[in-house]
């Protein structure tokens, strides 16, 4: 909203208003007040929700220092929700049709989470939403993102073509023309666009609309599961706030190389006019997740909830499909697809081998995988898995899963030119 008071500021030469021209002052702006929400309304809000005992239900999994979580306040997912929208609203164009679709997401899921969060502990069961509506929420909001950049004509881009000289890249133009495009960047390869379409030429004339049919169908399965690796990763304090403050620098910055034409140009990857207000969400979010591991690092004095962490994860997938790197999401959330496989992989070989042999193994002590670096090895788990013998810490599984996230986002951001 600030934009426009500005603009109109800057035409009457008022001196200092043309600041807000500049997309990196505006991100900067909106990261400062995205941490000073967080650390400061944050801690009101902390003790509102102790004096409203929200209190974390703790099941009992035989973890140190599990049991004096119990009564921690919980939905602290509030606190990154008000951190986000309150500076994107603040210094974003609300004109434009990304931003609007990053908002519209993150209430989306945020209120799914706090439906769950609520039903948790004010209805007093352990449940919360049923697993299915989850899904049906999560599906849905996919289904809205892809329907819009199917259908906006203001979701468009600028196609990227190699000018060769003896067979080695001499320079990259872009297209004149604005078009819709089923493309995405995909890492590795030599031509670092990967188009949707090219999978039904068999269709002829219809071989564009069923590439959308299928890129809506990944915006779908990458919305839900991202959101959901957020979700299981949100197990011990402020690992999925830390490991999702890293993935969104990461975007923040594949998001400013996307929207700058030269940028754009030196990676040959396509230039998307309009994402450059993407950047001022993306510093909004890392300005909350930082500001809230003030209160949510070890030991945690609140917890994100559902609220909290179905809305990061989802916040995170929609940003990546948008910029059109959802393909580099199994590097950039590969902590998210760790604790997503663990916890599939678990269940998928307790029940066969229960079926073939009548007893069930595991292949981890304890999952998502975070926990089982918490049980001792030979504990009389069954597991195939005992590794480590020694149970780590904390604090030390945390800073050891940042580290890891760190150097999956810096391979994420090299792949765009190891081709």
């Amino acid at each position: 909203m600030l934009v426009y008071l500005f603009e109109y500021l800057d035409k009457l030469d008022v001196p200092g208003a043309g600041m807000f021209q500049f997309i990196t002052y505006r991100a900067v702006v909106a990261f400062i007040l995205s941490m000073f929400i967080g650390t400061s309304i944050g801690k009101r809000i902390i003790h509102y929700l102790q004096w409203k005992q929200v209190g974390e239900i703790i099941r009992d999994l035989d973890l140190e220092g599990q049991i004096s979580k119990k009564g921690t306040p919980t939905m602290g997912g509030v606190i990154i929700f008000l951190s986000i929208v309150i500076p994107t609203l603040l210094f974003a164009k609300l004109n434009n049709i990304y931003i609007l679709l990053m908002l519209i997401a993150t209430v989306w899921l945020a209120g799914l989470g706090f439906a769950d969060d609520y039903i948790k502990v004010f209805k007093k069961d352990k449940q919360g939403l049923k697993s299915k509506v989850k899904i049906v929420g999560q599906v849905g909001i996919g289904l809205i993102v892809g329907l819009v950049l199917y259908l906006s004509p203001d979701v468009v881009i600028r196609e990227n073509t190699e000018v060769l000289k003896n067979d080695q890249v001499e320079s990259v133009h872009f297209s004149k023309d604005e078009v819709k495009s089923t493309k995405s960047t995909i890492p590795f390869f030599k031509n670092n666009n990967l188009d949707y379409a090219a999978f039904f030429d068999h269709l002829g004339a219809h071989r564009q609309l069923a590439g959308w049919i299928l890129f809506i169908f990944m915006t779908i399965f990458v919305v839900t599961a991202v959101s959901n690796g957020a979700n299981l990763t949100d197990g011990l304090d402020g690992l999925a706030t830390g490991t999702s403050a890293i993935v969104g620098v990461a975007l923040l910055i594949l998001a400013y190389v996307s929207s700058n034409v030269n940028f754009a140009s030196y990676l040959n990857i396509m230039y998307i006019p309009g994402s450059e207000e993407m950047v001022v969400f993306m510093a909004a979010f890392i300005g909350a997740t930082v500001g809230f591991l003030w209160y949510n690092s070890y030991p945690a004095q609140v917890f994100m909830g559902d609220t909290g962490s179905l809305m990061i994860g989802g916040i995170i997938a929609v940003f990546a499909i948008i910029i059109r790197k959802e393909l580099l999401i199994p590097i950039l959330c590969g902590v998210f697809l760790l604790e997503n496989l663990s916890v599939i992989l678990q269940r998928v070989f307790f029940k066969w081998t229960k079926r073939s042999r009548g007893v069930g193994k595991r292949i981890f002590k304890m999952a998502p995988l975070h926990h089982h670096f918490q049980k001792p090895g030979k504990s009389g788990i069954d597991a195939l898995i005992q590794w480590p013998i020694q149970a780590i810490p904390e604090s030390k599984i945390v800073i050891r899963f940042w580290i890891i996230s760190l150097l999956l986002a810096a391979i994420a951001i090299a792949t765009l030119k190891m081709r």
